[in-house]
């Protein structure tokens, strides 16, 4: 049950389990894009199909109640990284308020979140890299292209995309973010070039009925989409390489969420709105078939699909590394090994752990089906919003005196709706979903008791340096300057139990 101060949490931002440091390289335009970067194109571009047999033509409306859910959190999430700017995320936000067990299965809900939904997305890379070829009359076999369960033995294509991005990574995290940026405007072009081609072909009658599948419908279908929200909170995981992070952490939260929603409902009424709901039962890489179907032109799928490729790869990039810097500060906590917290002298980032977690979800997306990791995915991510919500609520109540750069608006009712409305989509996903998310966690308690509980830095701490770090920490907490992580003056040091 023991929090970890703020102050220390502070102190410690930017430093890896090795003493070196990070680089804050990142500004406004780059942390937003590293939220776009990581949100953008999911639901549209891999489970479309999967989700407009669920709602019917108002599929839109499951979109704007899931970016509902993800915006009510994202207001929360704001205050919380313009307070608190560390890597953690939700994790470190939970350890600073709710306490070392619970901050435990938050990040075992991020490991989750990240890691599982980096492999969806890459698995989905695979139907948009075969409708790339297919315009030269080639195809992947099944066999290399598809996972264990749908016809294949090993999803090449998705092992190859997270691969790719874990090297881009290694070399640094400045020069990805520059390939991320490239590759953020050409995903927003490429969709907005759909909506243009698709409202050529629009039909109003196509939304008659518009909840064939009634509201229950709707619902189940915004618990599956709002996989498509997962990643506006990978700028948060920049906090300790962003040059300002009070101030624009914020600002990119809450600007790539409008950009997000915008989007995605303008493609769900387009896509709609150029064919019944009927058609997308069973297709892959909806929007396009959609394009071929509309222009004939064989030229527009392989432009489109191409695009949608590097879509699929900026997501996988930008989630990646929010995966490792969740790690890193674990890691530095003493809850997982050191590894994942060793920064390289010459790159300045965690390498050993973007190796180890690039090739584990390299393996993920090749050997697992897309369905299985799109829920398992959304129910751990939704239950790590919830507890961010709960998180703001306790720190307006126990300190009030803490600086915030971004307030979140309508406090209490905000946060609360926002935890009530992540329990309501956990409980439309479906029997097995929750299954698997019992099983995770059952695995998450068994390793934080076989490892993470015996070699915590807090827990270590005996009863007086506890209340000594503790009291010392409130006191020079408004004092941290976000630019230059220097400790703060008479902080005691303490020492990790050994590994």
């Amino acid at each position: 049950m023991r929090r970890k101060p703020l102050g220390q949490m502070l102190h410690e931002a930017g430093n890896g389990t090795d003493g070196r440091k990070l680089v804050r390289s990142f500004g406004v335009l780059q942390l937003t894009m590293i939220s776009v970067g990581a949100t953008l194109g999911t639901g549209i571009l891999v489970i479309l199909g999967d989700s407009v047999p669920l709602a019917g033509p108002a599929v839109f409306i499951s979109f704007l109640i899931a970016g509902v859910a993800a915006l009510l959190s994202a207001v929360s999430y704001a205050e919380m990284a313009g307070m608190v700017p560390v890597s953690g995320s939700s994790y470190s936000y939970t350890y600073a308020t709710l306490g070392e067990g619970m901050a435990w299965i938050c990040g075992w809900c991020l490991v989750l979140e990240y890691a599982v939904s980096v492999a969806a997305v890459a698995v989905g890379a695979g139907q948009y890299i075969n409708e790339s070829v297919a315009g030269f009359g080639w195809a992947l076999p099944d066999f290399i292209s598809q996972p264990p369960g749908s016809g294949g033995f090993l999803n090449l294509p998705a092992m190859a995309i997270v691969l790719l991005a874990m090297f881009l990574l290694v070399r640094g995290a400045k020069e990805s973010a520059v390939i991320n940026t490239v590759i953020v405007f050409v995903k927003i072009v490429i969709l907005l070039f759909f909506c243009a081609i698709a409202f050529t072909a629009f039909r109003a009658g196509n939304f008659s009925p518009l909840m064939p599948m009634g509201a229950a419908g709707v619902s189940a279908a915004a618990s599956r989409v709002f996989f498509s929200y997962i990643g506006f909170d990978a700028a948060s995981t920049a906090g300790e390489e962003a040059k300002n992070p009070q101030r624009d952490l914020p600002r990119a939260i809450m600007l790539s969420m409008l950009i997000v929603t915008s989007l995605y409902v303008l493609v769900a009424v387009a896509a709609v709105g150029a064919r019944q709901w009927t058609w997308f039962a069973g297709t892959q890489a909806a929007l396009v078939q959609i394009l071929l179907e509309i222009t004939h032109q064989p030229w527009m799928g392989l432009v489109f699909s191409v695009g949608a490729v590097l879509a699929i790869a900026s997501i996988v990039l930008t989630v990646l590394y929010g995966q490792t810097r969740i790690l890193m500060s674990m890691s530095r906590d003493g809850l997982v090994p050191k590894i994942f917290g060793r920064i390289s002298e010459r790159r300045g980032t965690p390498v050993a752990g973007t190796l180890i977690v690039g090739i584990a979800v390299a393996l993920t997306a090749g050997l697992i089906p897309l369905g299985a990791l799109a829920d398992a995915t959304s129910i751990g991510t939704l239950f790590a919003f919830a507890l961010v919500n709960v998180a703001v609520i306790h720190l307006r109540r126990t300190r009030p005196d803490l600086k915030r750069s971004y307030k979140v608006a309508f406090y209490p009712a905000t946060p609360i709706l926002g935890s009530l409305m992540c329990l309501y989509l956990m409980v439309n996903l479906g029997g097995i979903t929750w299954v698997v998310f019992v099983a995770w966690m059952l695995v998450g308690l068994l390793a934080y008791f076989g490892y993470g509980r015996r070699h915590s830095r807090v827990a270590a701490l005996t009863e007086a340096e506890y209340r000594e770090l503790s009291a010392r920490s409130l006191e020079t907490i408004d004092m941290f300057d976000a630019a230059s992580p220097v400790p703060a003056a008479g902080l005691p040091h303490t020492k990790a139990p050994k590994q």
